[in-house]
């Protein structure tokens, strides 16, 4: 055991070695049964800059894997019956034939897939299967502004927020440093859940005091003023706005269009095949 310790620490050392020099010896450090593990197998284990001691655990873990693993499967290949081992046979010469195809489609499929979605395309599918794409949650278009109530100007920045113009909009964008916290992007759809998180003093109960559609509702706590401006609002299991939704629409149309390319493929491979007499259906 000893002997094996002392040879481990001068084979890190060595392959700390090779790293700078290259040069990898084709030297067993390891054997089971007729399989030998060599110090060209790991020669790109250990990390660069890895301590020795470091070193010594992971070249140590790594060889008793191998060695379980080779122990493992001789013993498999010993004590399993000779129809297991032919139908494990052929589940890996099945996956083997699933991975080389899995690839040479997907190779043909990115030399020649079209990733670019219209707004057009976008909206027709959206149109048509709308009913099938509904809210998982409650979505709202909102704006909000969390002040302190000592805030010397907290009138000012509260009338500006209440009374919307673009020039407003732009005086409390390049004000939010007076804030604790605010959202702008009225404009956009966004989940409730992202409003309960933003803002702890709204959640599922009491929603509807604050959330109202058109309107800008204007409470306070102990400490803050909230002003929260929402413009639109949509229950959940609705159907989602197109907005919302055109991220999925891509990914479902694009998903939708390499599908039909692999069919596509894998039809036209077979075509040629008989075409060409290399594949034929004997009757």
């Amino acid at each position: 055991m000893k002997f094996k310790f002392l040879f481990l620490v001068i084979f890190v050392t060595l392959v700390s070695c090779n790293k700078e020099t290259n040069e990898v010896d084709n030297v067993a450090i390891a054997r089971v049964n007729n399989s030998n593990l060599y110090r060209e197998d790991i020669k790109d284990l250990v990390p660069a800059g890895t301590s020795k001691e470091d070193s010594l655990v992971i070249v140590k873990d790594y060889i008793d894997r191998w060695a379980s693993q080779k122990l493992l499967f001789n013993a498999a290949e010993l004590n399993l019956s000779d129809e297991k081992q032919t139908e494990l046979n052929k589940l890996v010469d099945q996956y083997k034939k699933d991975l080389y195809s899995k690839a040479y489609i997907e190779q043909l499929v990115y030399k020649s897939f079209d990733t670019v979605v219209s707004d057009k395309e976008l909206s027709d599918y959206y149109e048509k299967n709308k009913q099938n794409f509904k809210t998982n949650a409650a979505l709202v278009k909102m704006s909000y502004i969390q002040i302190n109530k000592s805030n010397p100007k907290l009138n000012a920045l509260s009338s500006k927020f209440v009374n919307t113009s673009k020039e407003n909009k732009e005086f409390l964008k390049n004000s939010t440093i007076e804030f604790k916290s605010y959202a702008f992007n009225d404009s956009i759809w966004i989940d409730m859940n992202q409003v309960y998180e933003k803002l702890p003093v709204i959640n599922v109960d009491n929603k509807e005091n604050y959330i109202i559609a058109g309107k800008t509702v204007k409470f306070a706590d102990s400490t803050d003023m909230y002003l929260i401006k929402t413009s639109n609002y949509i229950d959940k299991n609705q159907i989602s706005p197109f907005q919302y939704i055109k991220p999925t629409l891509k990914k479902v149309i694009l998903n939708k269009r390499k599908t039909e390319l692999i069919n596509k493929y894998q039809k036209d491979i077979t075509t040629d095949a008989l075409k060409d007499k290399k594949y034929e259906i004997y009757k």
